[in-house]
This record gives C-alpha cells, sequence and structure tokens, in this order.
C-alpha cells in the first residue's frame, strides 16, 4: 500500500538532522574526507586541527552523533559517543568518550558549537574492567563537590594507586597529557573532594587508576554556574 504523502513528509530528515548524519559520515571517513565542506572557515581553523590529533591518536575510532530538535536559541543539540583503541608504548589502549553539545548552523554549515557535557574513559586492562564515574556534570561557584572513579568490582586487599589534577584550557585544547602524581589508595576507586572556583567557567579533570588489571585515565569536564537555574 503507498505511504501516504502526508506521512512522508513527516518521516523526512529535517534540514538539521540531514547534516548531522553527514558529519557523522565525515567524522567515520578515512583522512575524514568531507569535514571541511561541513564547516565554517572559523570552525574550519578551531575544530579542524583538534579532530584531526584525535584521528592521530585512534584510527579507528567510531562516531555515533544522534541530534534533537533545535533549541529555543536556535543551535541544535547533539549527542556524540566515540569508541576507538591504540597502541602506546607496547600497551593496547581502549576508549569511551561521550559530549553533548549545541551545534549552531549558519547556511547549512556548522558555524558554532557549545559543550555542555564531555568525558572520556581510557583503559589499558586486558579485561573489561566497569567502572561508574560519580562526577557532576555542574556544579555552583564555590561549592566543594566530589569526583569520584569507583570501581564496580572491588579489588578486594589489591593495592591501587591513584590520582587527581585539573587540567589547563590549553591542556585541553591541544589534547596534552598531563603529569599525574599518584598515591595509594583503596582497592575500591579513587575518592577526592575538591573545591569549585569562585567565578563561573570550566573545570576539566584528569584522574588515574593504576591497579593489577591495568591502567585507567579519566577526564571529565565540569560547568561552574553562578545560577542554580543551569544545574
Amino acid at each position: 500500500m503507498p505511504v501516504p504523502l502526508r506521512a512522508q513528509a513527516a518521516a523526512a530528515p529535517s534540514t538539521e538532522q540531514a547534516l548531522v548524519a553527514r558529519l557523522e559520515r565525515a567524522l567515520n571517513a578515512p583522512n575524514q574526507e568531507g569535514l571541511d565542506a561541513l564547516l565554517a572557515p572559523e570552525q574550519r581553523q578551531q575544530l579542524g586541527p583538534r579532530l584531526r590529533r584525535f584521528a592521530q591518536r585512534f584510527a579507528n575510532a567510531r562516531w555515533r552523533l544522534r541530534s534533537g530538535a533545535p533549541l529555543a536559541d536556535g543551535t541544535v543539540p547533539v549527542a556524540v559517543a566515540v569508541n576507538g583503541s591504540a597502541l602506546n608504548n607496547g600497551l593496547q589502549y581502549s576508549l569511551q568518550a561521550s559530549q553533548q553539545l549545541r551545534l549552531r548552523l549558519d547556511g547549512g554549515l556548522i558555524s558554532g558549537q557549545e559543550l555542555v557535557q564531555d568525558q572520556s574513559v581510557l583503559t589499558s586492562a586486558r579485561e573489561p574492567m566497569p567502572i561508574t564515574l560519580v562526577i557532576p556534570d555542574a556544579v555552583l561557584t564555590g561549592s566543594r563537590y566530589d569526583v569520584d572513579v569507583v570501581l564496580d568490582e572491588p579489588l578486594g586487599q589489591a593495592m591501587v594507586a591513584g590520582g587527581l589534577v585539573s587540567l589547563t584550557q590549553r591542556q585541553v585544547r591541544e589534547q596534552q597529557s598531563p603529569t599525574i602524581q599518584l598515591e595509594p589508595m583503596g582497592g575500591g576507586g579513587l575518592f577526592k573532594s575538591v573545591q569549585a572556583p569562585f567565578q563561573p567557567g570550566v573545570q576539566t579533570w584528569a584522574a588515574m587508576l593504576v591497579h593489577p588489571d591495568g591502567v585507567v585515565t579519566v577526564t571529565k569536564r565540569v560547568r561552574v554556574v553562578s545560577d542554580r537555574s543551569e544545574l
């Protein structure tokens, strides 16, 4: 039975959805072919090099993008999930990362973006090692909050070393690996209480756990806001 024209029109992807689908294909293409054609000139200069540096580290990364309906300010919410692996100093690392973005589109190009949520987990464990991140996406200025990386299967009497460091904007932008001082911890994971700055902005944390089964590195972006309604 033919599909009614009204139903066909309702099923057609929106302009925003079509652009996000093209972006997903470009990110998953060899050498990210076609990516520049989707970015406005300023984004091409800022975002393009960062994506290509990431692709050099994780050549087999697979991207999944899902867009929502445009928001009141005209931006398009996009959920991003990335999985990949890399070999470094003889160790095989696996990556799981997620982001929540708000993209601004202009003339069929991506002209701007706002990063709402960002976290990644990089592990060298030979076997899957489930962990839980207990870290808020947003906190109030001046507040104290917990940064916890919890091993879902505690190691009992095994010793774990861990550490936490705040990343600078440059380290984040250039994807630099920080130096993290490690100290002995309990087998359940890393548990830290930290201080939010007194001015709105962003804190980005890097945590590392070293244990008998491998190494886990976590990065997490925390928005610091002055209005409780933004939490």
